[in-house]
């Protein structure tokens, strides 16, 4: 079938909408379930009879969401700056310096990426325990401030940048660090970009590390509290699709003020 014609169009354009809609339905569904009532909210209804926003209000009284929703953020944007951080130097110290060692560096390095998390966090939240970082932000943080796939990532960025440019900057008289900041980090900001972008998404969605840490709502990230409070009240439902609609706005609105920068993101890093 001509990859022109309409009929193929049609059909192209029908697989989309179907894939949007079966995408949409779930957020609706949670939107719809978090304005019924408790005698509604097993309904198979797709509108609520009796809207009401006091499954809000009950979230909002039993729950402190918006500092949770603020420890995300912190803990995101946080771990995100220092993996850019360790990342660009590691990278830079692979690239540019020669040394003994350098390839079985680069290879143990490039085999820790195929340990699962789970064989190390044992280990991790016993040393975490044993400084007393237990149930506070530098304790989730702290493990994810290195990131092999950043530092692989920024090492292939690195290698393609044109080595005639820094033997030139050298003999300039520039030192590591101006190379470094001056020179390399402006020409590649939109794969640093891309790659903050990754990790920001990556340590949002982090799940069993702060599981395991925090004990407490106002010390959690969003996604613990949500848990937290369904063990805390297993039968508001209700609450539970209202904490969790508000807790989805901030990730809504920034990919919606960075969707094209999202896309370009997932695109570049899984062509890699």
């Amino acid at each position: 079938m001509n990859k022109r014609s309409p009929v193929a169009a049609i059909l192209r354009h029908g697989v989309l909408a179907l894939m949007c809609i079966i995408a949409i339905i779930p957020l609706y569904w949670m939107v719809n379930s978090s304005l019924k009532n408790e005698s509604e909210i097993f309904t198979s209804s797709f509108f609520p009879k009796a809207p009401t926003f006091s499954n809000y209000t009950y979230a909002f009284s039993q729950m402190p969401i918006v500092r949770m929703i603020f420890n995300s953020f912190g803990i995101s944007i946080l771990m995100t700056l220092l993996q850019l951080v360790t990342s660009l130097l590691a990278a830079y110290a692979l690239v540019r310096w020669r040394f003994r060692g350098k390839g079985l560096i680069f290879s143990i390095l490039s085999l820790t990426w195929l340990i699962p998390f789970q064989a190390i966090m044992i280990p991790n939240y016993v040393l975490v325990n044993n400084m007393g970082l237990n149930d506070s932000m530098l304790g989730i943080v702290l493990p994810f401030c290195v990131s092999t796939f950043a530092i692989l990532s920024l090492y292939q960025s690195f290698q393609s940048f044109p080595s005639v440019l820094i033997e030139a900057a050298c003999i300039d008289g520039m030192n590591d660090w101006d190379i470094l900041v001056r020179l390399i980090i402006p020409n590649i900001k939109s794969g640093i970009a891309s790659l903050g972008i990754i990790s920001f998404i990556n340590a949002w969605n982090e799940y069993l590390w702060p599981m395991l840490i925090t004990k407490k709502m106002e010390n959690s990230p969003i996604q613990i509290g949500l848990k937290l409070f369904v063990n805390s009240d297993t039968n508001m439902w209700g609450s539970l699709m209202s904490a969790t609609t508000v807790s989805c706005l901030p990730v809504l609105i920034i990919y919606l003020l960075l969707r094209r920068h999202i896309v370009d993101s997932f695109i570049k890093f899984g062509i890699k």
